[in-house]
């Protein structure tokens, strides 16, 4: 039988791109003592890894399950648009799926509250242990590099031959390598700013997710969507 391949495939951040703030970092400021901030600097400046970022701070983070779950969904605010965006892909045929460098706990909490917990996504995760500890996970981690939690970029190439254009939407420092193996960019922030100055692949700026729910209406036919819904279920 002949393989067919999707349509395409929206890949996004979480943190910074869905999220209108960066729930991990504010996670981290209210239940970690000073210091978790020297070892970001170092991730940023790209002399640590994210995963060896994570061991290092996961002694320091003293939270149970509820008061977690009580401060995310209290601080989180997702794009107002997204919701609108995840419902409009749906009708043109299009996959979206997360892929974060945060923590899975409070990306499923937050997606719940929105009524998409359907969303497929990938990141790391949080184990809750006794007394407050907590200890994290890297599912998505990458063995042939290890540097981050979870490796956006062998997510992006595990996806590549299922869907004829992956697109990729993101802000930060960890979008940067995953986003030039992409088909198209939308881009602010820090991923912006890398590619005005170089990128091998197309982008785009964007402010929120009514941009990119404009790009899917322009580029996608909604019948094509419904003519290929038509002949799975007759096939």
């Amino acid at each position: 039988m002949r393989f067919q391949q999707k349509k395409a495939l929206v890949l996004s951040d979480f943190d910074g791109t869905i999220s209108r703030v960066d729930v991990g970092n504010s996670v981290l400021d209210r239940f970690t003592p000073e210091g978790w901030e020297a070892i970001d600097r170092e991730v940023v400046k790209g002399s640590l890894g994210s995963r060896e970022a994570y061991e290092k701070i996961a002694p320091m983070v003293r939270v149970d399950v509820n008061r977690l779950r009580t401060h995310v969904l209290k601080h989180a605010a997702i794009d107002p648009f997204f919701v609108r965006f995840c419902r409009l892909a749906g009708k043109r045929g299009v996959d979206v799926k997360i892929v974060s460098d945060g923590l899975d706990f409070y990306i499923r909490a937050i997606l719940e509250k929105h009524r998409l917990g359907e969303i497929e996504f990938y990141s790391n995760r949080v184990v809750f242990g006794r007394e407050e500890a907590v200890a994290f996970e890297f599912p998505q981690a990458n063995a042939l590099c290890g540097r981050c939690g979870t490796c956006k970029n062998k997510i992006l190439h595990d996806h590549r031959l299922m869907y004829e254009k992956i697109i990729y939407v993101g802000d930060g420092h960890s979008d940067i390598c995953p986003s030039q193996c992409a088909d198209l960019i939308f881009a602010k922030g820090e991923l912006l700013r890398k590619c005005e100055r170089e990128s091998a692949v197309p982008y785009r700026p964007f402010h929120d997710f009514r941009e990119v729910s404009e790009y899917l209406k322009k580029t996608f036919d909604k019948r094509r969507a419904i003519r290929g819904a038509t002949r799975e279920k007759e096939s």
